[in-house]
């Protein structure tokens, strides 16, 4: 079986993200940039699903500007077997990420496709799910364990009242929660033998996909300040600026 892992070129989470002057968005000239933290618990639950014999190989698919393939050659460095580096300039979108997925699992066939739940960046936790309605394949989302065996995988997955285990048939998609594992360090000679690795590009224009923006981006601005907090003498006094004063905010 295949496993097909998507990964995403993000402001490393370490990072204090500034708004543009203009807006416009944050600003990404000269910050540290790494792989996104969910797609990394995917790399690595792929990765162990391979060790123990239940996966032939591992694929790490990247899609964005040429230096995704920084983000392409760590995934390999902690294990995977290749990769693939979907050449995009203009922006993407998660609909537009879902189709390219879904144009990469039509060419390589896999078992299982495998990404984080959400990205760090936008937050927007639909990049899966659109995968799995355009291929038309079971998904569990969520996935904070996860077990293969004989074309099926059972799903343990985290919901709002705590948590709820699955049965979903291959080929399918899985999104990985922070519970799920915890990634390998990557080591010196693991990533010398990645330079090693292939990796494919193909320009988006070959897979034949619309990957146009559906969302048009008006104003990004900074959170605003938090109120600092106050003591207040007795009971009485907090009832009373909780039923009074917090109205007005």
């Amino acid at each position: 079986m295949k496993i097909v892992v998507a990964v995403k070129r993000v402001a490393d989470f370490n990072v204090k993200v500034r708004v543009k002057a203009d807006q416009s968005g944050v600003e990404l000239a000269n910050v540290k940039m790494s792989m996104n933290p969910f797609d990394e618990i995917a790399v690595e639950a792929a990765v162990r699903l391979k060790e123990a014999g239940q996966a032939s190989e591992v694929i790490v698919v990247s899609a964005g500007p040429v230096q995704c393939q920084e983000t392409l050659r760590t995934a390999l460095a902690m294990g995977a077997d290749r990769g693939i580096h979907v050449k995009v300039e203009s922006e993407l979108q998660q609909l537009g990420v879902a189709r390219i997925l879904r144009a990469v699992a039509e060419r390589e066939k896999p078992g299982l496709v495998m990404l984080g739940k959400q990205v760090i960046d936008d937050d927007a936790n639909q990049t899966g799910q659109m995968l799995a309605a355009l291929a038309g394949w079971p998904q569990a989302t969520f996935a904070s364990h996860l077990q293969v065996k004989d074309g099926a995988a059972s799903v343990t997955r985290e919901i709002d009242g705590g948590s709820e285990t699955v049965d979903i048939r291959l080929p399918a998609v899985v999104t990985t929660d922070l519970r799920l594992n915890e990634p390998r360090y990557v080591t010196l000679p693991n990533i010398m033998k990645a330079k090693k690795k292939p990796v494919d590009v193909i320009d988006v224009a070959a897979l034949g996909v619309d990957i146009q923006p559906r969302v048009k981006t008006l104003k990004v601005s900074e959170p605003p300040k938090r109120i600092a907090g106050e003591f207040v003498a007795d009971v009485d006094a907090l009832v009373h600026k909780l039923k009074n004063d917090m109205k007005s905010m």
